[in-house]
C-alpha cells in the first residue's frame, strides 16, 4: 500500500519495519512520523534454511520495500533512516540478541547487527508482541492512550505493556509475556512447560482442542461438516464460522475463550489500569460474540475503577501492526515517536 504525499520531498525521512514470525516474514517502509505507509510485502520464513539464509531474505526483502518506495516518491537512499525489526523471543535488546527462539531455532543469533549489517543502514530489535502492540499505540486502536496493554493471539498468546507512553521491558527484556500468566494452578500443560497458562486456554490451537474434546461428547453440530469429516483439520477459525452460522457448540467454546480472556484482562486491569486494552490477531474474527462475554466477565472480577477507566477493543492493523510497530521502536529509539 502507498501514497503519493511526501513525494518529491528531500526532507521526508523513511524507516524500514520488519516483522519476523515463524512462517512469514513481513516488511514495510513508513515515514518517519508514521503517517504514510508504503511497499508491504511477505515472504516465507523458511527457518529450516538456517539463520544465515533467514537474514538474506529480510536484506533482500528491505531492499525491495526501500527502492519500491523510492520509485513511488522519488526518495533518495540517504532518506532512510533505519531498519526497525520484531522478532520472537526473549531478546537482548542492547546488544541486538535473538536470545532463544523455538519456531525458529535460534540461540544468541545477532539478528540486529547481521541485518543492519546487510541493508547497511542502523538498526533496533524488539520483541515482535511488543512490536503489535506500539503499532496500535501509534497509529491504531490505541493511538492516544498512555497505558495500554496489548494481547496478540494466534498460534500462542504474546503481549505488550506501553505504561506513560513507552513501551515496558522489566529487568530483563521479558515483560509482556501476558499468555503466561497462570489462570488455573492445576490446568491443561502449556507448551512453555507450566500448567493452566492462558496460553493453553485461549490461543488459537487451544480454541481448537477444546472445539474436538466438546465433540467427544456427541452433541450436534456442523463442525465436522466444515472439514469434511477430519476433526484434525479443525481451527479457531472453523470454530468462529460455526459459532456466527448458530451452532451451539461452537457458540459455547466461543464463549469459554470469552471466559478465559476475561480472567486474564480482568488481572491486567487489577495490575496496571490501562486506558486501552487492545486484542489483535485470528481470534478477532469472532466479533462481538467474543468482546461482549469477554466485557462481562472483566466487569464480574476486575475492580470498578479500572473496568470504568478502560476500553476492551480489537486491534485496527490487520497484519500490518507487527511492521508498523517494529517501525515505531526505530522511531521511538530515535526520539521521534
Amino acid at each position: 500500500m502507498g501514497s503519493t504525499a511526501g513525494r518529491g520531498d528531500a526532507a521526508t525521512r523513511y524507516i524500514v519495519g520488519v516483522d519476523l514470525g515463524g512462517t512469514n516474514i513481513v516488511a514495510g517502509v513508513m515515514t518517519a512520523d508514521g503517517a504514510e505507509q508504503y511497499a508491504m510485502h511477505s515472504v516465507p520464513t523458511r527457518a529450516d534454511q538456517g539463520a544465515d539464509a533467514v537474514v538474506e531474505r529480510i536484506v533482500q526483502l528491505s531492499e525491495r520495500v526501500i527502492a519500491e518506495t523510492q520509485a513511488a516518491t522519488g526518495a533518495s537512499r540517504a532518506q532512510f533512516m533505519g531498519v526497525g525489526i520484531g522478532s520472537p523471543g526473549p531478546l537482548d535488546r542492547e546488544k541486538g540478541l535473538v536470545i532463544v527462539t523455538p519456531n525458529l531455532g535460534w540461540r544468541d543469533f545477532p539478528l540486529r547487527d547481521r541485518v543492519s549489517d546487510g541493508v547497511k543502514l542502523p538498526a533496533e530489535l524488539d520483541n515482535d508482541a511488543n512490536c503489535a502492540t506500539l503499532g496500535e499505540w501509534w497509529i491504531g486502536a490505541a493511538r492516544g492512550a498512555r497505558h495500554v496493554v496489548g494481547l496478540t493471539i494466534g498460534t500462542g498468546i504474546g503481549g505488550g505493556l506501553i505504561l506513560n507512553g513507552r513501551l515496558y521491558h522489566g529487568a530483563s527484556d521479558v515483560a509482556g509475556e501476558l499468555g503466561h500468566i497462570t489462570i488455573d494452578s492445576t490446568g491443561r500443560k502449556c507448551g512453555c512447560g507450566n500448567y493452566g497458562c492462558l496460553e493453553a486456554y485461549a490461543s488459537g490451537p487451544a480454541i481448537a482442542q477444546r472445539a474436538r474434546e466438546a465433540l467427544g461428547g456427541g452433541e450436534p453440530s456442523s463442525m465436522p461438516a466444515l472439514v469434511d469429516g477430519d476433526l484434525a483439520r479443525i481451527t479457531a477459525a472453523t470454530v468462529f464460522e460455526a459459532a456466527k452460522g448458530g451452532d451451539e457448540l461452537a457458540g459455547h467454546v466461543v464463549r469459554d475463550t470469552a471466559k478465559f480472556l476475561g480472567i486474564g484482562v480482568a488481572n491486567f486491569l487489577n495490575i496496571f489500569n490501562p486506558e486501552v486494552v487492545v486484542i489483535a490477531g485470528g481470534v478477532t474474527q469472532a466479533g462481538e460474540a467474543l468482546f461482549e462475554p469477554l466485557r462481562a466477565e472483566v466487569r464480574r472480577r476486575a475492580f470498578a475503577p479500572a473496568v470504568e477507566s478502560c476500553r476492551i477493543v480489537p486491534g485496527e492493523l490487520h497484519g500490518n501492526a507487527g511492521v508498523v510497530g517494529a517501525v515505531a521502536i526505530f522511531a521511538q529509539a530515535r526520539g521521534l515517536a
